[in-house]
């Protein structure tokens, strides 16, 4: 992908965002052709020339420093996550010294961890949103992940692209702009990985709720939060969620759900875990015998 584009791209997008007021200039009278803060303004409140925020909008910035980096950033009001973005964009390392992507694995020990978790759904991402490994009781809350090609098996493709995954969240919208937010970043990350390439135009090609979406350029970390689930065969969940980082391959992350504690969520979640249970007991004790 072309960096400079997206640079660009992504500077107007968060100029776009603030008004003058917002950052304590005075407003300006009459009707502004384009929304949000001028160049001018940004460059003003910046503490640098126009004409060097205009080529670093235009990707032709040379060796901007962290400190200007910084300085835009404390005016945009970029979050850690988009500040990152910036300086991946703003400050690129070259293609000489960047090696070219590894192929991700699990550790072994990683996929026997997260089958000791009993009653809590939990899986590994990586780059791109791949589905790296998952426990049973992930495959059965959201989808049958050994199933699938290995093509398909990423959160943004089936979010977008597979039609049980998309009614599988109460809040689909919110879902989808997390979603694309953390593979925006990952773009800023990795703009030579041909597969995140292909990814991203595939779903542009086929999806017109990603082109929406990827357009507005943010950027977000997987953290925390609550999610709302609609599963076929036990109903509505209402599941938190964790996202834990793993210092021995950065771009790995396990995300775990778990429900409150003797609410009628985690009574359908220990249900979805017997029923997700049963064909692996059924498996271990070999075939029926046969009645004469």
């Amino acid at each position: 992908m072309d960096q400079r584009t997206e640079l660009s791209e992504f500077l107007r997008s968060r100029r776009a965002r603030l008004q003058p007021e917002d950052v304590g200039l005075a407003p300006h009278g009459g009707r502004r052709r384009v929304p949000g803060l001028r160049r001018e303004e940004l460059a003003q409140l910046a503490g640098v020339s126009v004409a060097y925020y205009i080529r670093l909008e235009q990707g032709r910035g040379q060796n901007v420093s962290a400190a200007v980096l910084d300085s835009i950033s404390d005016v945009l009001r970029l979050t850690r996550a988009e500040r990152s973005h910036l300086s991946h964009l703003a400050r690129p390392v070259s293609r000489r010294r960047r090696p070219a992507p590894r192929p991700q694995r699990m550790r072994p020990a990683l996929q026997d961890l997260i089958d000791a978790m009993d009653g809590v759904p939990a899986y590994v991402i990586g780059r791109r949103l791949d589905i790296l490994g998952w426990n049973r009781l992930a495959r059965a809350l959201l989808g049958d992940f050994a199933a699938m090609p290995a093509e398909e098996r990423n959160m943004a493709w089936q979010l977008f692209l597979a039609p049980a995954t998309r009614e599988l969240y109460a809040d689909w919208e919110g879902k989808a702009a997390h979603v694309v937010a953390q593979l925006r970043g990952d773009v800023g990350r990795f703009p030579d990985d041909p597969k995140l390439c292909a990814l991203v135009d595939e779903l542009s090609a086929k999806s017109a709720d990603f082109r929406r979406i990827w357009a507005a350029h943010d950027v977000q970390d997987k953290g925390f939060g609550r999610k709302r689930l609609t599963h076929p065969l036990v109903g509505s969940l209402s599941l938190a969620y964790e996202t834990l980082a793993l210092p021995a391959d950065p771009d790995q992350q396990l995300v775990t759900y778990h429900a409150e504690p003797g609410s009628a969520s985690a009574l359908a979640l220990r249900r979805l875990a017997q029923w997700s249970a049963e064909p692996q007991a059924r498996r271990a004790e070999g075939p029926a015998e046969r009645v004469a």
